[in-house]
């Protein structure tokens, strides 16, 4: 029913738009907790007055005028104080030129009470507010993750002033460029860069990453995310409302105010249903001539199952995909998700990491592979070349201590030259060391096609090559489980569409078990092919960067974004946004949206069964209780609201496995290791 929270919202709908964008957005979050007290201490009030008009009743002689009149009038008041909110709201309603489900009640409980059956009438209303109370309580649990979203961002902060001196200031005052100091413990203030300083921190909240992710300074951090250690000093770079955390919670705010064209088309005709109604409760009473079956039909009429069925399924469907970090900016992205047939997926940063990894060592002559890695990586320790920090990457994962260069010098495009511990060690590609003097023997032992998509680098120590290096863009490690789920799920088109060349597309494709590959797309290109497969009747959705796929995101039937966190591209640039780049978060969306479409169905199967079966038992059986209509009617919308509430908890298989032991993230690196990670056996 929610008759108290829509006269909450009409009340304050003309000074105050029902938008929670006044300052005071952590309490806005727990509104509905701070009111419901509030109901529920004048619902209890008004039901000891009922109580007490059957407590006089039953220990004095009913005939007894005094107490006759003593028991009708704690009924009479229990009416009034229960019945109030129900009356009000619908008279609201009515000046305000609305027709809704409210009068159906509003006028059953005044037809009680006119007719001098208080406690029918207090009865009725008590069992209409206790329902809502019950399903508000039961629903905010579905909003737990979404309203967590605005309590995250603190509303203080400590802003570093110079000298080094520190002042705490409301966050709101914030601005970009101020640096301010994070301790262990805090909620990041705002979006930023660390300058000093380093820590961990969960940021499960912005992309749904179950384990903290190790930050050093130049890495971002977002507001709302939790420092677990360290002390770090972080300079602004989006405040306010502009951060991520304020982008993503406003969007998804904005995703609860959306309706799928079911619920557009309930609005569109319930104003017509109350007249409807009332036209078969006059029926009622000219057939029958007894004033409780037509209050039992307004009551039982009230098609609040109806109209529950599709937003308590919207809300906890939004609430289970924030938890694991996919923002959906519309609820009927979630319907359109049900009925997808084929994913178009970009491969670089998208099904692969985007960032070199090591692939292969391969020594030369007694080199041990140890030896290599330690000579190249120290080598390169200075430089900020991708291949540099793959090499260092890998010495970190398996524990080979690197030493400073000394004479580094480095040629952009061709490689480095350093001495490291008093050898002279030359890294780069084929042609650099024989530039450099290195004899042309050592090609001859590479057994990798470069044309695939591999990088080759050499190395070589006082003028003899000691091995090479092959580097390639690694796939992510749930990339084959996800595709093969999302085929099991009944998704019948899976393609790949890259701008890089054919042997390294179709390498890439066979590692994850893709038959579908196109391969040199310009942007323009990826846009006509997702035109072409929707042109064969099917429901496309189109997953990318956010980025250079921008154009094919938008030609998608829906367009989902990966790795959005801290993307303002990404965010706006598609309709589902990804703040991770967990591939199994798109058969998990798959499954969420037909499970939410199945709920739907059974929700709106319960809403007519009560309402037809209901008004059918209350109009032909004689002296139907009232009472009994207003106990089914919340046994309707609760079984409603808790069939809703169990996509609550839908995907929780998905956050212990988020990033397992094996793949545990390197301080600092902020990525999963690749398969060079296996590399370590052999360097012991």
């Amino acid at each position: 029913m929610q008759v108290t929270s829509l006269l909450s919202r009409q009340e304050h709908a003309p000074e105050h738009p029902h938008e929670h964008e006044h300052e005071h957005d952590a309490s806005c979050a727990t509104c509905d907790h701070e009111h419901a007290p509030v109901r529920l201490r004048q619902t209890l009030i008004g039901l000891i007055f009922i109580i007490n008009a059957y407590v006089v009743e039953w220990l004095f002689d009913k005939g007894a005028t005094t107490e006759s009149m003593v028991a009708n009038f704690s009924a009479m008041i229990g009416a009034i104080i229960l019945g109030y909110p129900i009356v009000w709201t619908s008279f609201k309603d009515i000046r305000r030129g609305i027709l809704s489900i409210n009068e159906l009640v509003g006028i059953a409980v005044l037809a009680a009470f006119a007719s001098g059956d208080y406690e029918i009438a207090g009865l009725v209303a008590f069992f209409m507010l206790m329902g809502e109370i019950i399903e508000t309580r039961t629903a905010a649990g579905a909003r737990a993750s979404i309203e967590s979203l605005i309590k995250l961002t603190p509303t203080k902060a400590r802003r570093l002033l110079p000298g080094g001196k520190e002042e705490e200031v409301a966050a709101k005052e914030l601005s970009v460029g101020d640096v301010i100091r994070i301790r262990p413990g805090d909620n990041v203030a705002a979006d930023g860069v660390i300058v000093s300083g380093q820590g961990s921190f969960n940021q499960a909240t912005i992309t749904g990453e179950s384990l903290p992710v190790d930050k050093k300074p130049g890495d971002d951090v977002f507001a709302g995310t939790q420092n677990l250690t360290g002390v770090l000093e972080v300079r602004v770079t989006r405040a306010d409302q502009d951060t991520t955390l304020g982008r993503v919670r406003e969007l998804i705010l904005a995703a609860e105010k959306t309706k799928l064209p079911i619920m557009r088309i309930v609005d569109q005709y319930m104003g017509y249903y109350t007249p409807f109604v009332l036209v078969i409760g006059a029926l009622v009473w000219a057939f029958t001539q007894n004033l409780n079956n037509v209050i039992s039909v307004l009551i039982i009429a009230c098609p609040c199952a109806f109209i529950l069925a599709t937003p308590t399924a919207m809300v906890a469907a939004l609430s289970a995909a924030a938890r694991l970090g996919v923002l959906i900016k519309n609820v009927g992205d979630i319907e359109a998700a049900a009925r997808i047939n084929a994913f178009i997926i970009d491969k670089t940063g998208t099904l692969t990491t985007g960032k070199l990894t090591v692939s292969r060592l391969a020594p030369l002559g007694e080199t041990k592979p140890a030896e290599l890695l330690r000579m190249a990586a120290s080598a390169e320790k200075f430089s900020n070349h991708p291949t540099a920090k793959a090499l260092g990457a890998l010495a970190e994962q398996v524990g080979v201590p690197l030493t400073d260069p000394q004479d580094f010098a480095e040629t952009a495009g061709r490689g480095i030259k350093a001495r490291v511990e008093g050898a002279q060690i030359v890294v780069g590609r084929a042609q650099w060391l024989r530039d450099n003097g290195i004899e042309d023997n050592f090609s001859k032992s590479v057994d990798l096609d470069e044309t695939e998509g591999f990088s080759l680098i050499f190395a070589a120590r006082n003028g003899r090559c000691i091995g090479w290096v092959g580097l390639r863009d690694e796939t992510r490690a749930e990339a084959r489980e996800s595709l093969a789920s999302l085929q099991e799920s009944g998704v019948r088109r899976v393609a790949m569409v890259t701008g890089d060349r054919q042997p390294v597309a179709a390498r890439v494709a066979k590692e994850i078990g893709c038959e579908e590959v196109v391969a040199e797309c310009l942007p323009q290109n990826k846009v006509e092919f997702v035109r072409q497969i929707k042109g064969r009747g099917y429901r496309v959705a189109v997953v990318g960067d956010g980025v250079n796929d921008a154009p094919a995101l938008a030609a998608g039937d829906i367009g989902i974004a990966m790795g959005a966190a801290g993307s303002e591209v990404a965010i706006h640039s598609a309709t589902i946004a990804l703040m991770n780049n967990d591939l199994r978060r798109l058969p998990f969306l798959v499954r969420l949206s037909r499970n939410t479409r199945l709920v739907i169905n059974q929700n709106f199967l319960v809403g007519v069964v009560f309402i037809i079966g209901g008004m059918a038992t209350a109009a032909f059986t004689p002296n139907f209780n009232p009472i009994i209509a207003a106990i089914l009617h919340n046994v309707g919308s609760l079984i409603v609201v808790f069939n809703s509430a169990r996509l609550v908890r839908f995907g929780e298989e998905l956050e212990p496995y988020q990033v397992t032991a094996s793949e545990a993230k390197p301080p600092g690196t902020g990525e999963r290791p690749s398969a060079s990670a296996t590399l370590q056996p052999k360097l012991a």
